[in-house]
């Protein structure tokens, strides 16, 4: 079989994100399968409000559903009430929920004949939901092989698609994450690829029409994949010979072009009918802010959600685009690259709420393929071949460590520091003392080298009620501290619900010096009694202060007290 090498690496790239599907949540804990949740609660609830309650209008099953299934974060953000009708309408655009669309009406059927609830959320429908988006990024990697094999060898091409998924946060949305809606668009981005090169190779009407359907398609699964159309436009124009002969292409057959713009209008025409359908508008300002002139170059380069830190394959797609020059495809995507990162790090929520890396340029990976495989085959030579395979190996490593990290919440899922992150980097087992730094910037690095002396040592239980808001002190003193250079605060805690923090303060007449650490932090788990520390600098200005060590409730929590320790350490 031809290029046979890059056909089992996409069974076998199949294969690991079907598993990892399976594998989350585990089969040992048994945790409820809910992928329709958050933002993604939005991108479906077009489904079960056409197809099972018939309601767009007023969502009257919302009530009943988030009591049952918990989808929306508690707070129900997805929708908003519009001023003229009084209905609700939906923030999330619809064109997810066309793609998911084959998959629930699969799990509805499955479950009319079943004892699961036929109500759009139960298990049948985030299965069908989950494994669904797996098989349509199997199926956009096969059609992305395709594409790639038009210009790479098959040895590059197999590198390229491994490290692409298996590299990146790719994996997370699409074996975990799928219910978002990076990795249907990943599909998209993949088809409009391959669709691209058959019409320049032989334009036709069916693949022209089908492009249209494609983009616009994409445009109402996310507004700004709206620039995919700068792929087939500027496709081939790389060199003033090939563009004058795409133009030529292009004017010969206008007729394409025209069935083209109609394919998008026909794809981005469900949102405009539903739009005009709940609030009497063909358009509707779903709300979106953004900062064009002033991006966030912390998106890339920044500790909290970095695309270049916690994904570094990345960085050679983006070297890539100077690998580009001779190829038919460059001004396309380069052109689509620069302009799809330059709006993805303009939009005012930067961090894109909780995610793994920077999520919101997952889905165009299949266009970043391109000049990432034009890197590969730049330096695939010789010697350099071991240096790549063992820098493929590493990423590889080091990302999938990181995705299991991240759904165990020990890689934040959105309040990440460099700090902290230096600390957990390849740790399987980080400390107490490690997580702390995810709130908690002081920090001793070698505490043998400093004297002990026990403040405190407690061992007793205490069974405290915490309300909102409620600080509850757990001990208030003043003690020696002139010669003390920092205190190590360890506690042993069981918090049921709600969070909160457990704080201490330094109090030297009007000035206070506040440390804290969050309860149930990275790790920890509802009802698991969990140990917290954390160090605590002592500056000159506080070498007489009194400390106050305490706790501060998120909600209405029961907080059982294990064990207090209060060390002193001075050199």
């Amino acid at each position: 079989m031809k290029n046979k090498i890059s056909f089992f690496a996409c069974l076998v790239i199949g294969l690991v994100l079907i598993s990892y599907r399976m594998a989350y949540p585990g089969f040992q804990n048994k945790e409820p399968l809910k992928l329709t949740t958050w933002d993604a609660y939005g991108y479906y609830l077009y489904l079960p409000s056409t197809f099972i309650y018939k309601d767009l209008k007023e969502l009257k099953f919302q009530d009943s559903i988030e009591h049952q299934y918990q989808l929306s974060g508690g707070n129900f953000y997805q929708a908003n009430k519009h001023e003229e009708t009084g209905n609700y309408v939906f923030k999330y655009l619809g064109g997810i929920a066309i793609m998911h669309l084959p998959f629930f009406a699969t799990a509805h059927l499955y479950a009319l004949n079943s004892d699961y609830p036929a109500d759009g959320f139960s298990p049948p429908y985030q299965n069908a939901i989950g494994f669904g988006v797996v098989l349509y990024s199997i199926l956009a990697l096969f059609i992305l092989r395709k594409v790639l094999l038009k210009f790479y060898s098959d040895q590059v091409t197999s590198l390229t698609l491994i490290l692409l998924v298996l590299a990146s946060n790719a994996i997370q949305y699409i074996s975990i994450d799928s219910a978002q809606s990076h990795a249907p668009i990943f599909l998209l981005y993949s088809l409009i690829l391959y669709l691209t090169i058959r019409w320049h190779e032989k334009p036709s009407i069916l693949t022209a029409f089908l492009a249209g359907i494609i983009i616009g398609l994409a445009t109402i699964c996310r507004p700004t994949e709206a620039i995919m159309v700068l792929i087939p436009i500027l496709w081939n124009t790389h060199n003033k010979e090939s563009a004058t002969a795409k133009w030529a292409l292009v004017k010969a057959n206008m007729n394409m072009v025209y069935l083209a713009a109609l394919g998008g209008l026909i794809g981005i025409l469900p949102q405009l009918i539903y739009w005009k359908y709940v609030s009497g508008h063909w358009i509707y300002d779903v709300g979106s802010a953004w900062r064009f002139l002033s991006p966030f170059f912390r998106v890339l380069f920044g500790f909290e959600k970095g695309w270049f830190i916690y994904t570094p394959v990345t960085i050679f797609f983006v070297l890539g685009l100077l690998c580009v020059k001779n190829y038919p495809y460059r001004k396309s995507i380069l052109w689509f690259c620069l302009l799809n990162i330059w709006i993805i790090i303009s939009w005012s929520d930067w961090k894109y709420g909780g995610s793994y890396s920077t999520r919101a340029l997952m889905q165009s990976y299949p266009v970043f393929a391109l000049p990432f495989a034009a890197f590969l085959t730049r330096f695939w030579v010789g010697s350099n071949r071991i240096i790549i395979g063992f820098l493929g190996v590493l990423l590889i490593v080091i990302n999938l460590f990181q995705v299991k990290q991240y759904n165990q919440t020990i890689l934040h899922y959105y309040d990440m520091n460099r700090a902290y992150y230096a600390r957990i980097f390849l740790n399987p087992n980080p400390t107490p003392l490690d997580k702390s730094l995810l709130d908690n910037s002081d920090w001793l690095s070698n505490e043998n080298d400093y004297r002990e002396c026990i403040i405190v040592d407690s061992s007793y239980a205490s069974l405290q009620q915490l309300h909102w808001g409620q600080n509850h002190v757990l001990y208030h003193k003043n003690p020696i501290l002139q010669k003390i250079d920092y205190l190590r605060i360890d506690a042993t805690l069981q918090t049921p619900k709600g969070g909160g923090y457990l704080i201490s303060e330094l109090i030297a007449g009007d000035s206070i010096k506040l440390n804290k650490v969050r309860l149930n932090y990275p790790g920890a788990r509802d009802n698991q009694i969990t140990p917290y520390s954390f160090y605590v600098e002592v500056p000159e200005a506080f070498k007489n202060a009194s400390l106050r060590l305490s706790l501060l409730s998120n909600a209405d929590t029961l907080c059982s007290v294990q064990q207090l320790k209060i060390t002193g350490l001075s050199q």
